[in-house]
This record gives structure tokens, sequence and C-alpha cells, in this order.
């Protein structure tokens, strides 16, 4: 079998760029088109499939492939890959749009949604909308000519013209909109924001925020669905309450939980919500979401302990103010069609239900295919791998140790539960690896982690590997690993990057209010180089800078470093400050640690424009 595609192993994607005009595209396009050039043979090499969308009525499979960069097109008559685009960037969200025969891609990594013609045995990339700020949910409106992307870096959503492929307006909606869905009529848009804890609600037509319906603890919100009548949108998210991670608080649902929620459409209303834990058998890191046609199953991938979750969705008991208690509701299990379990092993991810009301698609991450489930029988009717086999290395070892929830105590989280694909979530929690309780700390991101020591916020941590064996024993209260599972975590933690950042311009450079932030930076009336040096922007070194407090076991914090500091939701060691301008006027101002004053109005805005770039 040959494929338009690139060779995975050894080379970076390749994409060339091309004017032309399709046939099959919209005759107002008279874009930036790109295809690739050559036919290569199906290569082994890890695809990691984010995201599915079935096509062709049903006959086809797409995929959004993260560590490959491409796209793979799944017959399903034969369950064969026909054909596998390059789609640098990450891809991780898709939808179909226009009429059917195109597909809108997210990718985060390069500021791009691609728009794709879909063919009987080829993809093509027909136009390129420069988005920029990490796009990532999409939502098609009705007819296909409009969608709304999520602007993860800069908390908006961006409305799309398809058929000229160009942004037609913004909208601020709160930090992290990952994802969205827009109702059948297209007037209303859900946004799940997981950096504020909230849902947001969109009036298409008027392009404004209605209202917010709050997630109290939320985190790690998941694909969003519109019931078919549009009142409801459906959606998976995780709780974090502000406890001490003991085994009794783990159990009792008090430290990390998963829910279903929804929250109406047409008018504000506290959410309603579902527990989805089982004792001493819990649900991770809840992901994808999906409903049958006649809107009788509700799916949930359960990307953290590897099954689809199945529920009867009219008999649900979703409950509102009050509710819905730490775990599950004990009628869920009483009733075996009500709700059950299907394993289905490595790390369900996005989903598509099929007409028939019961075959469902299933971007599996980890084991490199697109499985068939048969959600009534109870079982896989066929998995289709996206490449050849491929030996797993030390990193995708340490990938799959990082992404499994099995091995926290009843498998309630996992590494990505906090360090969200690495990075951080919105909440200052209490992992007790500072020796105290309900000292609450943020998050920190696992970048660049080997060349950032020491570790910890309070800088007492100098043994990486003892970090990482302490995080499963500890945080998670789970078995202790060995040094070879030890060394594949931290070579997996070593391939991790951040997307390239947005607040720059696209050759790379500062901006010009950057650079003139970048002199405050540097200079004695701020003082921010004194500590915030090198590379990494921090010095390794424990400073007192008045923001301790007495129930803390050790004085001072270490140095954080400021790559990537305009993606954190939260700030400064408890979370206090929300945003950089509340760090440099508040408790963290120059003048209170190492500058020499007051900045002006003009230099703090050029100080902030400065960090965002970092």
């Amino acid at each position: 079998m040959r494929l338009r595609g690139f060779d995975l192993i050894g080379c970076a994607p390749l994409l060339l760029a091309v004017l032309l005009i399709s046939a099959a595209a919209p005759a107002e396009f008279r874009l930036r088109a790109e295809e690739l050039p050559r036919e290569l043979e199906v290569t082994s090499g890890h695809r990691s499939p984010m995201d599915l969308v079935l096509a062709a009525g049903g006959r086809q499979v797409i995929t959004a492939n993260a560590t490959s960069n491409s796209l793979s097109l799944v017959n399903l008559d034969d369950g064969q890959v026909v054909s596998e685009l390059a789609c640098d960037g990450r891809p991780t969200a898709m939808a179909l749009c226009l009429d059917n025969q195109h597909l809108l891609v997210s990718c985060p990594y390069r500021g791009d949604v691609l728009l794709v013609a879909i063919g009987e045995r080829s993809l093509r990339i027909e136009a390129t909308i420069s988005v920029g700020f990490e796009p990532t949910g999409l939502a098609v409106l009705p007819g296909g000519r409009r969608a709304y992307v999520g602007l993860v870096a800069t908390g908006e959503v961006a409305e799309l013209d398809l058929t000229k492929a160009t942004i037609k307006g913004k909208i601020a909606v709160g930090k992290w909109p990952r994802y969205l869905a827009a109702s059948p009529d297209g007037t209303r848009l859900a946004v799940g924001c997981s950096g504020e804890s909230k849902i947001v609600v969109v009036d298409t037509q008027a392009g404004k925020v209605l209202y917010e319906e709050g997630l109290t603890g939320g985190v790690n919100i998941g694909h969003m669905q519109c019931s078919a009548d549009g009142q409801y949108a459906y959606f998976p998210w995780m709780v974090y309450r502000s406890n001490p991670i003991t085994p009794g608080n783990i159990r009792l649902g008090w430290v990390l939980a998963s829910r279903i929620g929804r929250v109406r459409l047409d008018g504000p209303a506290y959410r309603e919500a579902i527990s989805l834990d089982v004792p001493r058998k819990a649900v991770a890191d809840p992901h994808g979401l999906v409903m049958s046609p006649d809107e009788r199953r509700l799916v949930v991938s359960a990307s953290g302990t590897h099954e689809l979750l199945v529920y009867r969705r009219p008999d649900l008991p979703f409950i509102g103010i009050g509710g819905p208690g730490d775990l599950i509701d004990r009628r869920l299990m009483a009733d075996n069609d009500l709700f059950y379990r299907l394993d289905v092993g490595g790390r369900p991810m996005g989903m598509a239900m099929a007409k028939d009301n019961r075959t469902v698609y299933v971007a599996n991450f980890l084991r490199d295919s697109v499985q068939e489930v048969d959600i009534e029988a109870r079982t896989i009717t066929r998995e289709i791998a996206l490449g050849q086999p491929t030996p797993v290395t030390l990193a995708r070892q340490g990938m799959e140790m990082f992404y499994d929830a099995r091995r926290s105590l009843d498998q309630w989280y996992s590494c990505h539960s906090c360090h969200y694909d690495g990075g951080v979530n919105s909440k200052a929690m209490d992992t007790m690896n500072d020796g105290s309780q309900l000292t609450m700390k943020t998050v920190l991101p696992l970048h660049h982690l080997k060349e950032t020591s020491p570790w910890t916020w309070h800088g007492w941590q100098t043994d990486l590997s003892d970090a990482m064996r302490k995080s499963f024993t500890t945080t998670m209260q789970g078995q202790p690993i060995d040094e070879d599972e030890t060394r594949a975590i931290l070579v997996f933690l070593e391939t991790l990057q951040p997307p390239p950042n947005p607040f720059r311009n696209p050759d790379g450079s500062l901006t010009d209010a950057a650079q003139r932030g970048k002199q405050v930076f540097e200079s004695s009336r701020a003082g921010c180089a004194n500590c915030h040096t090198g590379p990494h922007f921090t010095d390794g070194k424990i400073h007192d800078v008045g923001l301790g407090s007495t129930e803390d076991r050790y004085q001072g914090f270490n140095t954080p470093s400021l790559r990537g500091v305009y993606r954190k939701a939260r700030l400064l060691h408890d979370g206090r400050a929300k945003s950089l301008e509340a760090v440099l006027t508040g408790d963290h101002a120059p003048e209170e640690v190492a500058g020499e004053g007051p900045l002006s109005e003009q230099a703090l805005a050029d100080l902030i424009e400065y960090l965002k770039s970092l």
C-alpha cells in the first residue's frame, strides 16, 4: 500500500506551498493551498491520534495524529489507511464543514486552522487560516460555512468565514477555551474555559457572551456536544477539592474526581451533573463525549483509565444545586444498562458515533489505532492500525506511565490530570510533597525540567529521580516505580516541548513593545533579572520574597522559570495572582522585591508584553 504522505522516521514533516484553485473548493477561494509532492510507503512510527471524524456517509474515518503531525484517511469498507497527509503543528481537533466534503483541522503548535478537501482516497489542504494563539476546539454552524475556534493563549473564540477562509471577529470568553459546541440551530455556542472553571454561552448572532455557569473546582473540561433540541450542552470534566492528598480523602472523592455535566443554552441555570467515580475503581481523565443520534446513549472516553463509559442518557440522575455527590449514584451501579464500562486499553480520546446508534469509533492515542466498538454488544469489533508496528521506545513507555491513572490509588488520577499534557492546570493544590498539609501550591510545568533545578516551589528537591518516585508514591499514593520506570518517565519528560510563543512576530523576534519591556526587565528599576536569569529565566536559588506562610515547612521560594508564563491561569506559589498585571502591582511588585520603585503605566505595559513573549 502506498500513501500520499511523508517519511515519519527521522525527518520533520514537510509542507510544500503552491498556488492553485481546487475545482472542489468554493468559488470565493483565492488562497494559499498546500499539498504533498510525492507518495511514500506506509511507515512505522507512532501516530497518536487525538481526534477523529466520520466522513463520506460513514464510509471513512479521518484521524488527527499528534506525534506524527499528520492526518490519516481510513476506508471503513476494508479497514485500510488509504492516505496520510502531513499536517504540521500537532493537529488536535477536527470538524466537517461546507458540503461535508471538507474538514477543519486545528493546529495549535503552528497557530493555524486548515481547510482540507476529502477525496475518495486522498486528503488535500486547500486553505490555511492563520489565527495564532493556540487554536484548539472547533465548532461548525449549520450550513457548514461559519465556524468557531477556541484560542487557548488569549482566552478568545475566533469566528471563521469558511467560504473566504478569513477571521470575521473574536469574542473574549475566559482562560483556556479548549473545546466548544454549537447548538443545532447555530444561535448558541457553549465554550468550556478550563482556566476559569466555567462554561460560557455565546450568542452567535449578536457576537457576545450571554452568561456564564461556574464549575466549582473544575479542571480539564473535555469535548462538548449539544442536545438535538438545543436545550443543553453536555461535557465531562474533573473536580479538584482543596484537601490533603491522603488515602481517605482520595477514596471519598475529596481530592480529584470526575463528572459529566450539562448547562442550559436557553438561559442561565445552575449546572447539572452526575459523578462518575466508583469506589475502589474510580474514573480518571474523561475527555471525549458523544451521543447516539437517537440520544438514547451517551458515551465518554475515560482516557486515564483506558475505557469507555456508556450511559442510558434519558434516565441519568442529573442533579443541580446541592449535588451530585462525591461518588457515583447507586442507581447507576444497580442498573447494568443505565451504566457500564468497556475496557479498550491505550488512551481513548476523540470519538464519533455511527448512524446505527451503537457503533462508536475511537481515536486511541497510545494504541496508534482507530477502534470500532459495538457499545450494545459491549465489544471491540475491529481495530485499525494507523501505521506499521513500532517498537515501544523508552520515551513512549514513559508517556504511557504519564497518562496512566491506574498507577494512582484506586486509579483516581494521572500525572496528566494536574500537568495537562506536561503543562499546568488552573488550581493551587496540596500535594504534600513539601512536608506540610494545606499549604497550597500552583502546579509547575514540566517543560525543560532537567535544566531548571532544583525542583518544587521551595527548591528542597535536588534529585530528579527521587522527585519522580515521590510523585507516584506521595502525590498519587500509588505503588513505587522501579529504576527502569523512573528512567522512562524522565526520558519522556525530556521530549515535552511547549508550543511556539504566539506573542512574538512571525519571524520569532520581539515586538516593539516587548523590546521596550526587555529593557525594563533588565533595568535596576524593575530588578527582575536579579533572580530571573539565564536561558530559562531562573537562577535556581531560594529567595525569601515575603510571601511565605507560617505553615510552610521550608522558608523561601525557588525562582520559577518564566518560559511560557503567558500560559498560566494562576501565578505565584499559591495562585493568589490571576494575571501578570496582578503580580507586578501586588505583593510581588518590583518595589516589593528587588526593584527601585513603582513602574510607570507605560513601563508596566511594556514589561507585561515582554513577559508574555518568553
